[in-house]
Formats: structure tokens, sequence, C-alpha cells
């Protein structure tokens, strides 16, 4: 049997909480093995890899201990790229970081577009995954919109708030800045995502109660949490940095 299908099998009789631990420690230590093999451009490229990824894992859902409805993933992949921003914010300075926050935007851009033209193509009669890529890369238009400008917003308040928070410091306290920020940030992300995908743009509103305790607060508490993992990758992030 194949060896990914027998590898995909044994992670599936994996607990899911130990094997959302090691994707999470996996996903850090790629950054700093990026940033160690190719500088800040080696961010660049992995968020523009996570922004591509995580819209695509966030199809996907699980059952998770913390939450009574099912938990989507990507929250990972999303969350790291705050990690990125802030690693090329505090090394590197904030216009390299403003700058990720536009290549993962047109780097994800650029693929839906691209996959967009390819499902147009009409398939062969014996091709056997047009559906599945119209299923996967065709975005309901309002969750879309809602997803890049909630990324662009939080990235960018990201960018803002960590360069203020440093400067407020007088650059000391590293762990304040990297918590604050990120976990400002992705109430930002959730916030604006939240209200755009399901009271402004949805045909059919929530109230803002169920927005509030489903959508918004329903992953923050889990995004709170990689926040403080990633702390002592933040501070590895120095040693990884190419002399």
């Amino acid at each position: 049997m194949d060896f990914f299908i027998n590898f995909t099998s044994y992670l599936g009789s994996v607990n899911t909480f130990t094997l959302w631990i090691i994707m999470l420690v996996f996903t850090f230590s790629s950054i700093l093995i990026f940033l160690r093999l190719f500088g800040y451009v080696g961010l660049y490229v992995y968020s523009a890899l996570a922004v591509i990824i995580g819209n695509i894992q966030v199809l996907k859902t699980v059952d998770f201990f913390y939450s009574p409805e099912p938990v989507a993933l990507g929250t990972v992949l999303f969350a790291s790229t705050f990690l990125c921003t802030d690693i090329l914010s505090e090394h590197f300075g904030k216009d390299k970081a403003k700058k990720n926050v536009l290549i993962g935007f047109v780097g994800f851009l650029f693929m839906t577009i691209m996959m967009l033209i390819t499902i147009g193509f009409n398939p062969s009669q014996i091709d056997w995954v047009q559906e599945s890529l119209a299923n996967v890369f065709t975005p309901m238009t309002r969750f879309f919109i809602a997803s890049m400008i909630a990324y662009l917003a939080s990235q960018y308040f990201d960018v803002w708030i960590y360069s203020k928070i440093k400067s407020f410091t007088t650059n000391k306290f590293l762990w304040l800045r990297n918590n604050l920020s990120t976990i400002l940030s992705s109430l930002v992300d959730n916030t604006v995502f939240s209200i755009l995908a399901w009271i402004i743009l949805s045909p059919n509103p929530e109230s803002f109660y169920n927005v509030l305790m489903i959508y918004i607060f329903g992953t923050y508490v889990l995004r709170i949490f990689i926040a403080l993992i990633d702390t002592p990758f933040m501070y590895l992030s120095k040693k990884f940095i190419p002399k």
C-alpha cells in the first residue's frame, strides 16, 4: 500500500490533541528553519505558504475537547503568520514586516485566480478530480472577501501594535510585545472575519450574540494558547538568523 496512505491512516489513530501539538511544534519549528536557511526571505516564503495552506486546511473540521462544536483546522497556520511578522518586526524592521503581509495576500490571491482558471477547463472523460478541485478551490464569495479583509486588517494591526509596544517598553520585555500583539491581533482577525462573513455579507445574518460566542470567541481561546506557546520560538529566532 502507498506510504502516504499508510502514514495518514496511522495519524488518524493518534489522539486529536496530541496530533494538534505535533502540528503546532512542526509549524513553529519550520519558521525557524526557513529563517535559518533563507533569512527574512524565508519568512516571506513561509507566510505565503501558510496563508494558502491555511485557507485549504480550514475547510476541514474536527472534534476538539474544549469545544462543543466542531473546530475548523487552519488556526495554527494562520496564527503562525503573526510569529513571522513579529520576528520580522523585531530583527529586520517594520517595513519588511509590512512587505511580508502583502506577499501573503498576493500569494493567496494568485493561487485563487489560478485554481479558478484551472477549474474552468472542461475536464476530459477520464478526469476524476474536477469535482474535488471545485469543492476545495471555489471559495464562497463572502468568505473569500471576509478572509482577505480580516487578514490584511489583523496583520497590519499586528505590525503596528508590536512596534508601539516595543517603543513603549524601550526594547525590553520581548515576551510581552510578542504575546500582547498576537493576542490582540488574533481578536481583530476573528472579529473582522466573523462580522463580515456571518452578519454584513451573509444573506441570512446571524445574531450578534451568536457570532460573538460561537465564531469570535469560539476559537479565540485556542489562539491565545497558541500565542503563549510561540513565545520560546520568538526568543530562539535570534539564534537562527543567518550570519
